[in-house]
């Protein structure tokens, strides 16, 4: 399955990785064009055990990559994960949405053929029902189905954790079975 994760903070560099050592293609997508320059040689940002060997051996097996360009990643996905940052709000102490919003908007101009979008971001009750809502609005034609790989990373120990806890919530009953199945990761 070939995998976009949008977004190379601590969740969506684990997880990009994680997903990769299972064998899928895993193209890890972020804006900050000097953070893609340093993971492209292999500089990890963040402090993970074990992630920098991850990374790399993905990395020489073509199964991870990292690039500033969103278009043709999630053009080329099965799967498409919203993993960028929901910071507090000042004041309400509330998650702050725009940047999953903003990935909605961009990735459903990209879009071709059947996708899952997944927000792996931390997100309240509904906001999957927002990020359809802007995808449609963006693309009505868009062949797409939404679903929730809520993160519960421990960091230290995400790395060895993950696999316990590879399983999405997705579509209903009513949607068909090779889009429930394909929310499985």
């Amino acid at each position: 399955m070939r995998i976009a994760m949008i977004g190379t903070g601590y969740v969506g560099l684990v997880s990009g990785a994680c997903f990769a050592d299972f064998g899928h293609h895993v193209t890890c997508v972020d804006k900050d064009a000097d953070k893609i320059a340093a993971l492209q040689r292999g500089e990890i940002p963040i402090y993970e055990p074990g992630l920098d060997a991850l990374v790399a051996s993905n990395v020489k097996a073509k199964r991870l990559d990292f690039t500033a360009e969103l278009s043709l990643p999630v053009d080329q996905a099965d799967a498409v994960f919203i993993a960028v940052g929901t910071p507090s709000r000042r004041g309400d102490g509330h998650a702050d949405l725009t940047y999953v919003y903003a990935a909605a908007r961009e990735i459903a101009a990209a879009l071709s053929g059947f996708t899952v979008v997944v927000t792996k971001s931390t997100v309240p009750v509904g906001t999957g029902d927002e990020v359809e809502r802007i995808i449609r609005e963006v693309n009505p034609s868009a062949d797409v189905v939404i679903a929730s790989n809520p993160e519960f990373l421990r960091e230290g120990a995400a790395i060895r954790v993950i696999p316990m806890w590879m399983r999405s919530i997705g579509p209903s009953a009513s949607r068909s079975p090779r889009r429930a199945t394909m929310c499985s990761a």
